[in-house]
């Protein structure tokens, strides 16, 4: 059975290795905007969702998984910054603060579709702006959700987590491997 990753991040193609290496790897390319009256903490199982059913039409004998993963604090979803001006601005928000990362994912094939999602619990050491910057500095949490990432440089700002790690890092591994396992084998 062929099982495509509808997903352009190297992290998660990573992750996916550990669950099969027999996947390929073919990013969507679909609007992500998201509903205004949606709320914001269901915005990753619908942006995982909406890649999926992209990938999955063009390739419907494939068994496709999407992902979206968000971070969120103060009610707020922060996606990726727009630069670095704006990344300084979520690390001043997540700092000294506890916020949730959700990751949704969506596994289809043809008729058939389940849609879950992963919280994790993260907490951030307070952080002066002198080491936001030298984060800033890096490069790193310019193309990252919530402005930082775990498993790089951005694990210096990081006191705790309750949860799931590597659904930090954009692929909640262990349940992925369990609900693509479920799917399989009720096809």
């Amino acid at each position: 059975m062929k099982i495509i990753l509808a997903s352009a991040s190297p992290r998660r193609k990573e992750l996916m290795n550990m669950i099969t290496s027999d996947f390929s790897v073919i990013c969507s390319d679909v609007d992500e905007t998201v509903p205004d009256d949606m709320p914001p903490e269901e915005a990753p199982r619908f942006l995982a969702d909406l890649k999926a059913s992209a990938v999955a039409a063009e390739h419907p004998d494939a068994i496709v998984i999407g992902c979206d993963t968000s971070v969120f604090s103060q009610g707020e979803m922060l996606g990726k910054p727009t630069d670095a001006e704006d990344a300084a601005r979520m690390l001043r928000m997540l700092s000294n603060s506890e916020h949730k990362v959700i990751t949704g994912c969506c596994i289809c094939r043809k008729d058939k579709k389940v849609l879950f999602d992963r919280v994790t619990k993260v907490r951030f050491f307070p952080l002066t702006e002198n080491e936001i910057k030298e984060y800033i500095a890096t490069g790193e949490p310019l193309d990252k959700a919530g402005a930082y990432g775990i498993q790089g440089k951005g694990s210096l700002l990081v006191s705790e987590i309750e949860g799931d790690y590597f659904n930090v890092v954009g692929l909640p591994v262990s349940l992925l491997k369990r609900e693509l396992d479920r799917f399989i084998s009720d096809m």
